[in-house]
């Protein structure tokens, strides 16, 4: 399985609004091939001696942290998908909130090397 992870600052108040494009772009995400699409709204994210969620992405005192992952069957999945989606018409015409800045998020692709399920 091939993981995307993403982490970014929204607006406390901007929950819904969120929501509401996180929705969109998750179905986005399982058309394409994704097995799964998951969003985190902060409820404990401490803040670290050197490091923490908030300082990699210059969160502001007024923001939440927002956690997500998108798990894909592999790479070439992914890498197919998301190349899609950039053509796809609900992501041209996707009216993005002003209630995060997408560009201080930070992202990334991981190889799942283990995994443990209840």
């Amino acid at each position: 399985m091939y993981v995307q992870g993403f982490v970014l600052g929204v607006k406390e108040d901007g929950q819904q609004e969120y929501l509401k494009v996180a929705r969109t772009m998750g179905q986005m995400f399982i058309d394409y091939g994704a097995l799964e699409a998951t969003e985190n709204w902060e409820s404990n994210v401490p803040d670290g001696e050197v490091t923490d969620f908030r300082k990699a992405v210059a969160a502001q005192p007024s923001e939440k942290i927002v956690f997500s992952w998108i798990i894909w069957p592999d790479k070439q999945t992914c890498d197919k998908g998301t190349s899609a989606m950039m053509e796809d018409e609900r992501m041209t015409a996707m009216d993005w909130p002003e209630v995060m800045d997408g560009k201080r998020m930070i992202l990334g692709g991981f190889d799942q090397i283990y995994r443990v399920l209840a």
